[in-house]
């Protein structure tokens, strides 16, 4: 598959199907794999069951029982399936998720470190940052949006006070 790198758009596989089998760079229009593995993933759709990637870019990810590290989509669909970090417009997600940042998210029995978004739905969100204009169903939340605020401003004038004072009794005349 490393091949297909260099190839103009008119050459490369329309259509890949990955079974059993692992590649460095998969690029095809619709890239399917079943228990496979990659370390990217170039395609408009891709499909994943029991497989996992390191990154992936693709306007449509369907996912099952999978994982990725790195995942960039407009559409993303994960079932049973884990991400380390996502950037999307639209995710439906039940797993989890280290990081999220989307426009509308529905998340159901999900995980997620951090959730960003604009709207949020789901059941049962178990998150530890959540920063959202808008959200409904049962979610688990350590620090909500003003309380992220809140640390932040905390943090950061503890930070300073402490350089302040490092800075006072190491400093020199």
């Amino acid at each position: 598959m490393a091949e297909q790198e260099n190839l103009p758009s008119s050459q490369q596989s329309q259509v890949t199907n990955l079974s059993r089998a692992s590649a460095e760079t998969v690029s095809a229009e619709m890239v399917r794999m079943h228990q496979s593995a990659t370390q990217e993933i170039q395609a408009e759709d891709v499909e994943l069951h029991q497989s996992a990637a390191l990154d992936v870019n693709a306007a449509r990810v369907a996912t099952r029982e999978s994982a990725i590290a790195l995942l960039q989509s407009v559409d993303v669909d994960m079932q049973n399936s884990a991400a380390g970090a996502i950037r999307a417009e639209k995710i439906f997600m039940n797993g989890y998720a280290g990081a999220i940042v989307a426009g509308n998210v529905e998340l159901n029995n999900s995980r997620v470190g951090v959730l960003a978004g604009r709207e949020i739905r789901g059941e049962k969100i178990d998150s530890v940052i959540l920063l959202s204009r808008h959200v409904q169903g049962n979610v688990t939340t350590v620090m909500d949006t003003r309380g992220a605020l809140i640390a932040g401003l905390v943090g950061g004038l503890f930070a300073g006070i402490v350089l302040l004072l490092g800075r006072m009794i190491f400093g020199r005349k």
